[in-house]
């Protein structure tokens, strides 16, 4: 007898359309199944053979959290290179190992969250590490090449399905799950969106990620603008990540909805299709999503319209093709060119901010290096682990020779002593055979870290003798001799047990209180002091010990014995990724720690040839005049010293470029919280000040000449043409940056906006000619008015260089479009938020579900300006569409109140709005002038008669 086997359902055929097969899938699931989807870890459905699935795995410059990895630099370097080809590469790397790493382990995850494109607005953010730029043009060149890279060449299966984070308009930490973000509609079309909008019409982009924090009053994971306009730009189902805990964070901490089976419900229904929440333990979203289905709060359409698109990206994975995806059981893993990768990224996200000749190092040269970062390989939250490591002290010594360079770390060595007059000692580190040693018997710090089995501290009469780093604001680590980082375990015992500074909660940082003739020491990680017991050295709610911190060593002396007798001198300072800035962390200022300005300071006055080399995730507010050069860059991964070296030799001629302005001091930054990048001029774009190095800033060991400036106008676009010539003496890279100004603008535009670049190499003489056809469509801006794009005929200033201020190009192109008009009074109310310009407000829902309105910034007052306002031949009455409390002047130009509407009782609740009415007499254009006093908001104002 034959058995005929049973066909394989529609989905499992390869030769159907994607969108067939996933009708198909979704019509063999059952509701309970489809609501268990939607939690990060989907269940595998066995009955139907479907496999487990999680969405999420970190892989913003290397595969994250999962072990060993290449470890390419930060995402804020990869935006110094300006070199889109070169991120694409690394993107390809990483997505390959992302490959060969789930062949061996299940749990590394296909659906990769990366890249960051939040715009790089302001330089205190505490994840500008993160991001590429501050300019959304060429944040979304580079976050592009990256998604390419990551999605593989393939025109049907993506080795990885990347998701863009975090939407939107997110760049601050501090009380980043309950602050909002005030946005303007210009700033939302020209600024914020940009970045996303580009990056996901490129076609590269399967989804994206809600940040934290609300925009204009309402939660990001209930945003309108995910159906509104994410995907209006695409075909492609895009899959809606949630951010991790800010589902709950909707009732919890934002007290948004009273419910979590209404925030549950409220954000399936505006897009998010996974809940990322409570771990591994799906129950509860289940729970919530079932619970808003039965109270009528969801169809179970919107279920279904969720789990297509997740299933979407598994089938574009290759989940149910195993036989046809190209990718699957393929991968690279630290293989010899992504090494070289990982070296070459570094190199290029060199900047070489000043030089007055010192740089390139001669070959002879006998160097100081010395700094708290010379010898350190810095790892931020979203790293692999090393395979790999370099410093830039190991990279001058494999350079120059050991014989050569000379160290001094700069740190401040110290005993404290206890009130009894002893010492904390460090008990010795575990000896050889305990199961804390690597493979070959060499103790392993990383093995120690967080352990509550090792001996905690002591005291003693002699005591251990600890390198004391403060890294600003008064946070300090403590490492003992061997290396190893004091720290704090569960049980509250002090142990050197950490091989450096990390975790969501850093447990190796503390902080100095002066008490009496001593210091209380307390411990950051857990806010607790630091006291002495009969069973070691723990911390406490009570009796903390006081100490005497006695200095043994200053890190100025070392650094002045090591710069004197150097024919030059380079200092490595800037930040470590886990302290005073980072996610959850912004910074307070722009200035060195106060330890390392010291430390230069020393360098400086011992030697007049001083190199400062900044290795930070965010600028500096430096004075660099007095130094002899000054290089700037991200912490690099796993080639970061060998970079550094490499271009302080003149082996790299470096061409990093700047991808966010350097401000010369704090006083120079708007408010964190102040959005209005056009009002309070942030960014390059509007900054009127001088800053301290320019966007797009960068020099070379070569010089550059332009010539030969032509533009036209090609149908829809403009096209630029110019040549680039190497003048100096070694091969070299330049990036040639295009910026475009309105001459004549009737609002307030850029005072330059980059429009395209591209990074060359040029051997010494050699010349090339470049080319960018730019669209038309970039000379548009966003038209409250009209609520649309408008290009304005007249000139533009096309302006070629090197940085946004160096320019070595101009030329005029004068193009057609549509004249400004004056701006028609609809009689059904013209919308409150579509101002020309405003001060004191603060833009806010005016729903739950869409809308703004506009209300006065922490109750005060707000004043409004509509330009050009046509009221015809003449009004006779104006209204407002208001909620809450308080008054609305209404005027015309800088003349009068012409009408008071108050609103004296208070309306029920925020989105209560009523209408008042006063008399208002007006005919022809003027400029209509509104002054909002008291806690009220103001969604529309018409006119009628």
């Amino acid at each position: 007898m034959t058995v005929s086997t049973p066909p394989a359902p529609p989905f499992r055929d390869s030769r159907l359309p994607f969108a067939k097969r996933i009708d198909d899938l979704l019509s063999r699931l059952t509701l309970e199944e489809k609501i268990s989807f939607l939690h990060q870890f989907a269940p595998a459905v066995e009955r139907l053979g479907v496999g487990a699935f999680r969405t999420g795995q970190e892989a913003l410059h290397g595969v994250a959290w999962m072990g060993p990895a290449t470890v390419f630099p930060q995402a804020v370097g990869l935006g110094a290179t300006w070199n889109p080809e070169l991120v694409r590469r690394v993107g390809d790397a990483v997505s390959k190992e992302v490959r060969a790493m789930r062949a061996r382990d299940e749990r590394i995850g296909l659906n990769v969250w990366a890249p960051t494109v939040n715009l790089l607005r302001h330089p205190l953010w505490g994840r500008n590490e993160e991001g590429y730029a501050e300019d959304p043009r060429l944040t979304s060149a580079i976050a592009t090449a990256y998604t390419r890279g990551l999605r593989g060449e393939h025109p049907t299966y993506w080795r990885t399905a990347p998701v863009l984070k975090h939407w939107l308009a997110h760049n601050n930490e501090t009380g980043r799950d309950v602050t909002s973000s005030s946005v303007r509609p210009r700033v939302l079309h020209e600024y914020d969106l940009r970045a996303f909008r580009d990056t996901v019409e490129a076609g590269a982009v399967a989804g994206v990620m809600p940040a934290y924090n609300l925009v204009n009053g309402r939660p990001n994971h209930v945003s309108p603008y995910l159906r509104e306009q994410l995907r209006a730009w695409t075909e492609e189902d895009l899959l809606v990540c949630s951010d991790a805990g800010a589902p709950s964070n909707l009732v919890d901490s934002e007290h948004y909805f009273d419910t979590h089976e209404e925030a549950t419900a409220a954000s399936l229904t505006a897009g998010v299709d996974s809940f990322t929440d409570h771990g591994t333990d799906g129950s509860k979203i289940v729970a919530r999503i079932t619970g808003a289905y039965e109270r009528g709060l969801l169809a179970e359409a919107d279920i279904d319209a969720a789990v297509r698109r997740q299933l979407s990206v598994r089938f574009r994975l290759g989940e149910f093709d195993p036989h046809h995806d190209p990718y699957a059981g393929t991968g690279e893993f630290d293989t010899p060119a992504h090494r070289a990768l990982a070296r070459e990224a570094a190199e290029q996200a060199v900047v070489l901010l000043r030089n007055d000749g010192v740089l390139p190092l001669a070959g002879d040269a006998r160097i100081a290096v010395v700094g708290l970062l010379a010898d350190e390989c810095k790892l931020d939250w979203y790293s692999g682990t090393l395979i790999h490591r370099s410093t830039p002290l190991e990279g001058l010594y494999e350079r120059f020779g050991a014989d050569r360079v000379e160290f001094a770390e700069g740190v401040d060595r110290v005993l404290l002593r206890t009130a009894a007059g002893t010492f904390l000692k460090v008990p010795p580190a575990p000896k050889a055979g305990d199961e804390v040693r690597g493979a070959e018997g060499a103790l392993d710090p990383a093995l120690l870290a967080g352990r509550s089995d090792l001996p905690p501290l002591t005291t003693d009469p002699a005591g251990t003798e600890f390198a004391l780093v403060d890294w600003g604001e008064d946070v300090l680590t403590l490492r003992a001799p061997d290396g190893r980082y004091l720290s704090v375990a569960e049980d509250g015992f002090l142990r050197a047990s950490a091989d450096r500074p990390g975790g969501w909660v850093v447990q190796e940082t503390f902080r100095l209180e002066p008490h009496g003739d001593g210091h209380l020491l307390r411990h950051l990680g857990t806010g607790r002091h630091v006291r002495v017991a009969a069973d070691g050295v723990k911390v406490a709610d009570e009796d903390p010990e006081v100490f005497h911190v006695v200095v043994t060593e200053r890190g100025e002396e070392a650094v002045t014995r090591a710069a004197t007798g150097a024919d030059v001198v380079v200092v490595v300072a800037g930040n470590d990724p886990h302290i005073n800035g980072r996610e959850t962390q912004d910074r307070t200022t722009l200035r060195l720690p106060g330890q390392q300005e010291r430390l230069l300071r020393a360098a400086r006055a011992a030697n007049p040839r001083t190199v400062l080399a900044l290795v930070s995730a965010y600028p500096y507010a430096i004075e660099p005049g007095r130094l002899s050069a000054v290089l700037w860059t991200a912490h690099g991964g796993q080639a970061a010293g060998t970079a550094l070296a490499r271009v302080l030799a003149g082996d790299v001629s470096p061409a990093g470029r700047l991808p966010q302005t350097w401000y010369a001091d704090d006083a120079d930054l708007p408010d964190l919280l102040d959005y209005d990048v056009i009002g309070s001029r942030q960014t390059y774009l509007y900054f009127e000040g001088t800053p301290l190095f320019p966007f797009g800033h960068g020099l070379s060991y070569a010089s550059f000449a332009y010539a030969d400036p032509a533009v036209r106008v090609e149908g829809d676009s403009v096209r630029v043409s110019f040549t680039v010539t190497n003048t100096g003496e070694v091969t070299a890279d330049e990036v040639s940056q295009l910026y475009s100004r309105a001459v004549d603008p009737s609002v307030t535009r850029p005072r330059r906006e980059l429009l395209a670049h591209r990074r060359v190499t040029l051997a010494p003489g050699a010349r090339t000619a470049l080319s960018f056809e730019v669209p038309l469509s970039a000379f548009a801006f966003w038209d409250v008015a009209r609520g649309g794009w408008r290009r304005e005929p007249g000139p533009y200033e096309l302006l070629v260089g090197a940085s946004s201020e160096d320019v070595r190009l101009r030329t005029t192109v004068t193009l057609d479009g549509e004249r400004a008009t004056p701006r028609p009074v609809p009689r059904d109310g013209l919308a409150a938020v579509d101002f020309d310009e405003q001060s004191g407000t603060e833009i806010v829902d005016r729903t739950k579900v869409s809308g703004d309105a506009v209300t006065p910034a922490a109750g005060g007052t707000a004043h409004l300006l509509y330009r050009a306002c046509d009221f015809g031949a003449g009004v006779t009455g104006v209204r407002v569409e208001v909620a809450g409390r308080g008054t609305v002047e209404v005027s015309l130009a800088d003349g009068p109140p012409l009408a008071t509407l108050t609103l004296g009782t208070p309306t029920p609740g925020p989105y209560a709005y009523t209408t008042l009415d006063a008399p208002f007499g007006a005919e022809g254009v003027h400029d209509l002038r509104l002054r909002l006093r008291g806690p009220l908001r103001l969604a529309l104002v018409g006119f009628s008669g």
